[in-house]
């Protein structure tokens, strides 16, 4: 009995650390978007290949368009998981074939298979990036404003006042040098 707490323990553990690598993972790329994207396009796939007893379902030139919209989206939603450097991309690709497949694909997988993919390919386009734990604040030192920070007007008005300043002082100091 005593010896099952601490393997209980270890177990607790080493999952507490996979999810907490596979939430740091997951952050620093658009998962719910990609995700969406290949939900919609395995929804579109299917909705293109029915196939009710006598009756094959398939629009579009011969079906291709039911079979090539859906793994296209299935592989751009898979590549901004996994790539997502180049997320605007695949995100501005997969939402042109997410709307097309309006038109291509049994009206986009009964509008279904559509509506993921384009709020998937959205999310994919809109998301930006990994963040810090406090924003603007890692790496630097105690009292140094952020340079992303937002800014006050008087801290606006101050910094002006003292460039115009020093803009006055050169330029009173070139009016010296020159007048000598």
């Amino acid at each position: 009995m005593e010896n099952s707490e601490p393997e209980n323990d270890e177990l607790k553990q080493s999952t507490a650390k996979k999810s907490h690598r596979f939430r740091n993972w997951r952050r620093q790329r658009p998962f719910v978007g990609g995700l969406l994207v290949i939900i919609g396009g395995i929804e579109l796939f299917f909705s293109g290949q029915l196939d009710t007893g006598n009756l094959q379902i398939q629009f579009g030139i011969e079906g291709l368009q039911a079979t090539v919209v859906p793994i296209a989206l299935v592989a751009l939603g898979l590549f901004a998981t996994y790539k997502p450097t180049h997320h605007m991309f695949y995100g501005i690709i997969a939402l042109v074939l997410a709307v097309y497949s309006l038109v291509g694909v049994n009206l986009g997988g009964f509008i279904i298979g559509m509506l993921l993919s384009t709020i998937g390919a959205i999310l994919v386009v809109a998301w930006m990036g990994p963040r810090d734990k406090v924003a603007g604040t890692e790496g630097q030192g105690p009292g140094k404003p952020a340079a992303d920070a937002p800014r006050s007007e008087d801290q606006e008005t101050e910094e002006f006042e003292a460039l115009s300043a020093e803009r006055r002082g050169d330029a009173e100091s070139a009016s010296e040098e020159e007048s000598s």
